[in-house]
């Protein structure tokens, strides 16, 4: 049976609570990741979200930050955390379905906005973070694993509305690719969303500060799916909900979805 996955940056589960509520019931994907929940664990609205058959949860929470939770409507068990770069920040939570599929759900820190970690510590827990996850991978060597979430990177040129003027931004830099490439690499996952749409401009994010995201289309894409190369060819139909940042009182992120046949 296939199942459809989708990850969102929902920037508070509680306070976008209608949204999460209008794009299951729209959309209808079996599995949903969310990042920066921004709320513990007991204070996650699930009443309305089993109202619509999303029984199973598997959630790590803080109060007011990060905050990652998977939702299914397919029966799953909790498979742990890490702490990665020991921040003691809930950033991933992982689970497996009855198929045996592990779904690791990420929320990787911003970073700060100077991309030296001499003068930003923000940007060396970044750096850490994602070297940890490479090692991680490195020793675990996954499979039959999928891995999504806000890795707060846009790798590829066109994944940023403009590669020269982002060259010196962070979620752009070059120490930033090189760092989630040598993560990827490790664990050896594939890209999902780029395996389907192999060329041409993406993005999953756009800032509160433009007057008119839409019209400025200054985007990025810094939410990811990624499989493991055994199960990547059952990946397919990728697209990511760019109408979702025009809803009331919107996300600055959209979610990305992939369906995996098995």
């Amino acid at each position: 049976m296939p199942f459809t996955l989708a990850t969102w940056n929902i920037n508070s589960v509680r306070l976008r609570e209608p949204l999460v509520l209008r794009l299951l019931a729209e959309e209808l994907p079996d599995v949903l990741c969310l990042q920066e929940c921004k709320s513990p664990v007991d204070k996650i609205p699930l009443t309305q979200f089993q109202a619509l058959g999303y029984n199973w949860i598997v959630a790590r929470g803080q109060k007011g930050y990060n905050g990652v939770a998977i939702l299914s409507r397919l029966p799953l068990v909790d498979a742990g955390d890490r702490d990665f770069a020991t921040l003691g920040h809930a950033r991933h939570v992982a689970a497996t379905l009855e198929n045996g599929v592990t779904i690791h759900n990420f929320y990787v820190p911003a970073g700060g906005d100077i991309p030296d970690r001499e003068q930003n510590v923000k940007f060396g827990q970044k750096l850490d973070y994602l070297t940890e996850m490479r090692d991680w991978a490195h020793d675990l060597k996954p499979t039959k694993s999928i891995l999504v979430g806000d890795l707060n990177i846009a790798p590829r040129e066109d994944d940023v509305w403009s590669h020269k003027q982002l060259l010196k931004i962070v979620s752009h830099t070059p120490i930033e690719v090189e760092h989630l490439g040598a993560a990827q690499d490790a664990g050896n996952w594939v890209d999902i969303t780029r395996q389907d749409i192999p060329s041409g401009q993406l993005y999953s994010w756009w800032s509160y500060r433009a007057a008119d995201w839409n019209a400025a289309d200054k985007g990025r894409r810094l939410d990811h799916i990624w499989a493991t190369r055994d199960i990547a060819n059952a990946g397919h139909s990728s697209r990511i909900l760019r109408v979702a940042r025009g809803w009331e009182q919107p996300s600055d992120h959209v979610p990305v979805f992939a369906t995996f046949d098995f």
